[in-house]
């Protein structure tokens, strides 16, 4: 179910790139979480850099919540550029085997068939 890129970049590189990639593709950068950051404010040390995209392209969107509003709990889409046995990763959750586990309505599979394609053409970009 998921869907994992490994690159020679650092996370901070790699996130960069990704931001770009996102918009390359039509889709929108929601919000970015700094995992690293947030549990270190809160006195939780992670010794691993995670930053977690939030992206969305609204018209796919539009169309899974349309089909199905219980839906709207898999969204946005997330990217995750993760440090991970020293290498830097790029992650997410495959939308095709995540919408299927969740709706069995046949309207879903082209927006996740295109969802899916333009979220690893994004990691494919931003690893490169």
């Amino acid at each position: 179910m998921q869907y994992i890129v490994d690159t020679n970049k650092t996370v901070e590189q790699a996130a960069n790139d990704l931001a770009k990639a996102v918009a390359n593709q039509g889709f929108g950068v929601l919000h970015v979480y700094d995992l690293k950051q947030t549990l270190a404010s809160r006195g939780v040390d992670l010794p691993h850099e995670c930053h977690i995209f939030e992206v969305c392209n609204p018209r796919q969107a539009s169309k899974v919540l349309q089909a199905d509003m219980s839906l709207s709990v898999a969204l946005p889409c997330r990217i995750a550029v993760y440090e991970q046995g020293g290498r830097t990763r790029l992650g997410t959750l495959r939308a095709t085997e995540l919408l299927t586990r969740l709706s069995d309505d046949p309207r879903l599979t082209d927006a996740a068939v295109s969802v899916e394609g333009a979220i690893e053409a994004m990691m494919a970009e931003a690893a490169a």
